[in-house]
């Protein structure tokens, strides 16, 4: 039996036209290098990541909130490793670095429990601390401020952050009749990856005036205007189909959220040129390493969620 006939009907339009998009980018991946040499040489080469993403994160929806929890605690834990391997740790560190790879588990662990006041404290507190007070117990005080900083900067945003994602699966299915959590976790990742590619497309065909050239070149006013924009759209309108968002708040949401994921991007751009790379790994040929893709959701994910939180779920 094809398990999209089991989805919720906002759901598997979801796929449907998540197969669409994916179908048309290739096709434009094959006939746009030809009409513009040199210009799209990037988009082959995205596209067959796009694929394999969305064939994963896509199976892992299907399959429910454990196996989307396991995948998840993978992401955070790869998009952690790029972050750590290029950030400047010493080998002196190793224990304290052990206690931040640790921090995966016990962070997914809240979210396999179901326990969202764990959750929201273990990593931005108690880790925190347990860093801090290993760097001491361990008598290294160069550098100290400098390398607590690496740490709790790389487990917020690639384990805590990105946690907020898995935790949604948790969300009662009688306060999402639209399309269930599933529906709620596909409807935040398209958004935020569609933001990132409306940027992309509309930067690659109007850019002309760079917002951060010392940041990240390539990103112009046009392009983030008009991802911007058409994201917000799809947004509002899409927003009663996978979410129980009123009217106003899903228009707010739907406004704030393109700007937070090009914050991530560019955020990120800023952490990898004081680091030197381009890319945080080859994990993705044509985007980059794994942090690369989820920059924008490390800043998308907790806002969504907690207004999510705030406007229309009592779970949370």
């Amino acid at each position: 039996m094809n398990p999209l006939t089991q989805l919720p009907t906002p759901l598997g339009a979801g796929f449907a036209g998540l197969l669409v998009l994916l179908l048309a980018g290739s096709l434009a991946a094959i006939i746009l290098p030809r009409v513009q040499p040199g210009r799209w040489s990037d988009l082959g080469p995205r596209m067959r990541s796009w694929w394999l993403i969305c064939g994963v994160i896509g199976g892992a929806l299907l399959a429910g909130w454990q196996a989307f929890t396991i995948v998840f605690a993978f992401v955070s834990f790869v998009a952690l490793r790029e972050f750590l391997t290029l950030a400047p740790t010493r080998r002196e560190d190793r224990l304290v670095v052990l206690v931040v790879y640790a921090s995966v588990l016990i962070s997914y662990w809240a979210i396999w429990i179901d326990n969202y006041a764990y959750f929201l404290v273990i990593v931005p507190i108690y880790v925190f601390v347990a860093t801090a007070v290993m760097m001491t117990l361990l008598g290294r005080t160069d550098g100290f401020l400098a390398t607590i900083g690496v740490m709790h900067w790389g487990v917020i945003v690639c384990v805590y952050n990105l946690g907020h994602v898995a935790f949604l699966m948790r969300t009662p299915a009688a306060e999402v009749p639209q399309a269930g959590a599933a529906g709620l976790v596909f409807f935040l990742i398209f958004i935020t990856q569609f933001n990132d590619v409306a940027q992309y497309v509309w930067g690659k065909a109007f850019g002309r005036h760079k917002i951060i050239p010392t940041v990240s070149p390539n990103k112009t006013w046009e392009g983030a205007i008009g991802g911007f924009a058409t994201t917000a759209i799809v947004f509002i309108v899409l927003a009663p189909f996978f979410t129980p968002l009123a009217f106003w708040p899903s228009v707010l949401i739907g406004t704030v959220l393109p700007v937070l994921g090009f914050f991530g991007d560019i955020t990120m751009s800023a952490i990898k040129r004081d680091l030197g790379v381009k890319d945080t790994s080859l994990f993705l040929p044509g985007h980059g390493g794994v942090l690369d893709r989820l920059d924008s959701l490390m800043f998308t994910a907790p806002w969504y969620f907690h207004m999510l939180a705030i406007f229309a779920l009592e779970r949370f």
